[in-house]
């Protein structure tokens, strides 16, 4: 079997064998600290988008039950809205980027996460909860940058760009068709622009679902 060939198999078989395992120990304690980082993620598109058009960030709350919640002054509503699942789809699609350069820059993009985190929770997190896992996700990201190897950097980045990419289309799947009633970013982008809450979770499910094609192509082109 050809060397380009062998690592495509394994690309498959991995990827493969994470998404099996991610499903199996989704509702587990294992995975319970992914998902509040994807939250975060979440949280810190909305706090972005309002930095990025003018607004100010006042604070960012995390809930232990997977949610969370971003307090801005100003910006632009429909950005700032859109940037909250968005948001963390392609901080996703940018880890794993990150993580197919090389093992040097998988290890530099681990302690530039680690760091992201730990500035930006004691900058703009409030609440006990929030507070203390941000620092210690930060702090274990930082950690995992000094002492992991090259090519173990690049397995936790590849498994934290999976997991934020994975769960953005998940959660807006489960927010937004499956219960369209809920108060979610969709809800309250139907009520700014009076388009319908469905039109909205098609739309950023088709941008996910493509996106993450792309990805996965790229990775496999340069595999």
């Amino acid at each position: 079997m050809k060397p380009v060939h062998r690592r495509r198999l394994a690309l498959v078989l991995g990827l493969t064998l994470y998404f099996v395992v991610l499903w199996v120990l989704w509702p587990s304690a294992a995975v319970y600290p992914l998902k509040i980082f994807v939250v975060f993620l979440h949280e810190m598109g909305h706090a972005l988008a309002a930095l990025a058009t003018g607004g100010q960030v006042e604070s960012i709350t995390l809930d232990w039950r997977e949610g969370g919640a971003t307090w801005v002054r100003g910006g632009n509503a429909f950005l700032m809205l859109s940037a909250g699942y968005l948001g963390s789809l392609l901080f996703g699609l940018l880890f794993l980027e990150l993580a197919g350069r090389s093992p040097r820059m998988a290890r530099k993009a681990l302690l530039a996460l680690g760091i992201f985190v730990v500035i930006a929770t004691l900058g703009l997190v409030r609440g006990a909860f929030g507070f203390l896992f941000g620092l210690a996700f930060g702090g274990v990201l930082i950690l995992a940058a000094r002492r992991l190897s090259g090519d173990a950097a690049v397995v936790v980045l590849t498994a934290l760009g999976i997991t934020s990419a994975l769960y953005a289309v998940l959660d807006i799947r489960s927010d937004i068709l499956q219960r369209p009633g809920i108060k979610s970013d969709a809800f309250m982008l139907a009520e700014l622009t009076g388009i319908p809450v469905l039109f909205w979770g098609l739309l950023w499910s088709g941008a996910a679902l493509l996106a993450c094609a792309w990805m996965l192509r790229r990775m496999w082109r340069r595999a």
